[in-house]
């Protein structure tokens, strides 16, 4: 399948379940915490300096983004989590409006969710608490290490390892490394979408 990645456009913002779309196109959800670089990651990978806004204040934005990419499928950005200064109003919004996009939807048009972890960072306990989520929901996941460009090999090796040893994490899970500085893993990342419609 031939896609221009840069032929790309917001189509649709959603505060509730019940506006996402129905039109059955395949569809490739970002999960991720706030500021581990979902924004920056699909800019890159689409091609485009600022069509997925970076937010100056990480977790304020409670909406599900819905980028359509060649009219053939969507980048569906999630709200990030674990942003701890989020008051409980919101947070709860976010459980909401995160879950029903995972369980309210009507048809099969979620193909894989590509779940950030920071790659200095190394998975948090929030990141953890959603890879459960997920196997428990039985979702088809790949993490994606964001910012592979900011430790050194030590540290990314590290990372690597613990992921490898998490339970929550199965051995058949890609793994990509992915930094929106040096391009690293663009390529990667296209293909396994591509690989998924």
């Amino acid at each position: 399948m031939k896609i221009n990645f840069q032929k790309s456009e917001l189509s649709l913002t959603a505060g509730l379940p019940s506006q996402f779309p129905k039109d059955g196109l395949p569809q490739l959800a970002f999960s991720g915490r706030s500021n581990v670089g979902k924004s920056s990651l699909i800019n890159t990978l689409i091609g485009r300096k600022s069509l997925a806004r970076v937010s100056s204040s990480p977790g304020k934005t409670i909406t599900v983004n819905f980028y359509l990419v060649d009219s053939a499928f969507y980048l569906v950005d999630l709200p990030g989590y674990g942003f701890a200064k989020r008051p409980a109003e919101d947070q709860k919004r976010w459980s909401s409006l995160t879950d029903g996009y995972f369980t309210k939807r009507q048809d099969d048009a979620l193909k894989c969710v590509i779940q950030l972890i920071d790659c200095k960072v190394g998975p948090t306990k929030d990141d953890l608490a959603m890879l459960e989520y997920m196997n428990a929901s039985s979702l088809e996941y790949v993490i994606v290490l964001s910012k592979s460009d900011k430790p050194n090999k030590t540290e990314r090796n590290k990372t690597l390892e613990v992921l490898k040893s998490c339970p929550s994490v199965g051995s058949d899970v890609p793994v990509i490394l992915f930094s929106s500085q040096t391009g690293e893993g663009k390529d990667a990342l296209r293909d396994l979408i591509l690989s998924k419609l």
